[in-house]
């Protein structure tokens, strides 16, 4: 057994939670953020590539989507093929991502308060050579 793993799902657990609770005063959770997060730094994407990108099963996504979309930050269009719905952040969407990115932000900055930045570029290319 490798307590390398057990510690990083540890930190990832506690750095979830803690974004839950940063995020509560915006109205949205750590899941919501990153669909918003992507969408903003990819611009319009389909469901599919949402879902393939962020490894995860595509209800969830679309649950998540339909969640965005009711407070009105996402909006969904029929892509080429009628199948697949495009996804893009409304004018809404771009104004709280705007809000939430500076609370984000800075509980990033207070949760690596403890590495130097080259620590925490060495700790991403780290992670990236990882293989799942």
């Amino acid at each position: 057994m490798n307590l390398l793993f057990h510690e990083l799902l540890q930190k990832t657990r506690e750095f979830t939670n803690g974004m839950n609770g940063v995020l509560k005063q915006h109205g949205i959770y750590s899941s919501q953020w990153t669909v918003l997060f992507i969408v903003e730094q990819r611009g319009e994407m389909s469901l599919t590539s949402i879902w393939k990108y962020l490894n995860v099963e595509a209800p969830t996504i679309t649950r998540t989507v339909a969640r965005l979309e009711q407070l009105g930050l996402l909006q969904r269009k029929k892509g080429d093929d009628l199948r697949e719905k495009i996804v893009s952040l409304t004018e809404e969407g771009k104004k709280k991502f705007e809000e939430v990115k500076v609370t984000v932000s800075a509980y990033e900055d207070q949760f690596a308060k403890g590495l130097t930045e080259e620590e925490q570029e060495q700790l991403k290319g780290l992670l990236r050579k990882m293989k799942g």
